[in-house]
């Protein structure tokens, strides 16, 4: 009889680690790691910083591969750029990171200066009580370059406000098993100046996905659909300017301290501002270039 008392307790802790660690048994914390790094490769992810990190971030985007513009006499884009920033972000809690950037620019702004934010809103949970991961995005992009003369021109900035760009962007994420990650990013970008017959507000879907092949390796893809009003497209083509959707595809390697993006993108702007709405270069002639991102993360907290 007292052998009875004494093992039934361990008879039920067993069961329960068993019904805790069995086969049958779900996870109900929160799904990490949907992707690796803060950005696809022209798009943002869902992944925010740990408090306490500071990330710096480098990314460069070089000339067209092929084209006229490519080719070896310029050692297919290597000897021209045409877009570099470099950031530093933070994290302010688990779920809100805060940065700044300074970027080259490409298209008809130049010299950007960049305030971004970063929220998580909801996480992804293992047992599919949230199904899918939210976080939202926004920036606001100033250019420090000297205004165009003629006020009809884009660059001519009659007030501070001319200068200013925004985005707005809802990333919408779910990781399937531990190899594949997709993710939609319904996005706004709003120009307080722009040419004439081009669109002040713009609409944009995009999407992307991270393929892991091993812990260090994974195939990386975003594309975006922007929402150009058709009169737009008309009076722009009609002048020999047609807009194309970006697409970016590269390979995503984690040496264990950086993250670093090897890609091939279409848009010559790295900014969200300016490669949704200003992507005038196009895949079927060549004109894409190769590219990187590289992301190195300090650790701030004590």
């Amino acid at each position: 009889m007292t052998v009875a008392l004494l093992t039934a307790p361990a008879a039920m802790a067993q069961d329960d680690l068993s019904a805790m660690f069995g086969k049958d048994s779900v996870r109900r914390d929160g799904v990490t790691s949907t992707f690796k790094s803060t950005r696809i490769i022209n798009g943002q992810s869902n992944e925010t910083l740990a408090k306490g990190d500071l990330d710096f971030r480098v990314a460069h985007r070089f000339g067209d591969i092929g084209g006229s513009d490519g080719g070896s006499k310029t050692f297919f884009g290597m000897d021209n750029s045409t877009d570099i920033r470099i950031a530093f972000e933070y994290g302010i809690t688990d779920r809100l990171t805060a940065g700044i950037s300074r970027s080259k620019g490409s298209g008809s702004l130049s010299q950007l200066y960049e305030v971004l934010g970063k929220l998580k809103v909801l996480q992804q949970t293992h047992d599919n009580r949230i199904p899918v991961g939210v976080t939202l995005f926004g920036n606001a992009v100033v250019t420090g370059m000297k205004s165009a003369a003629e006020e009809e021109e884009p660059s001519y900035f009659g007030n501070f406000s001319h200068r200013m760009t925004y985005t707005g962007q809802a990333i919408i994420t779910r990781k399937f098993g531990n190899a594949l990650s997709l993710a939609v990013l319904p996005t706004y970008i709003h120009r307080n100046r722009v040419a004439f017959m081009d669109v002040n507000d713009m609409f944009a879907l995009g999407i992307g996905g991270r393929l892991r092949f091993s812990n260090r390796v994974a195939l990386v893809v975003d594309y975006f659909l922007p929402f150009r009003e058709q009169a737009s497209k008309d009076y722009f083509a009609e002048r020999g300017v047609k807009f194309y959707n970006p697409l970016g595809v590269g390979v995503e390697i984690d040496t264990g301290g950086h993250i670093f993006h090897l890609n091939f993108t279409n848009s010559t702007a790295i900014l969200e501002n300016q490669f949704i709405p200003e992507t005038t270069s196009t895949w079927r002639n060549g004109q894409f270039r190769w590219g990187f991102n590289i992301s190195r993360r300090f650790s701030l907290a004590k």
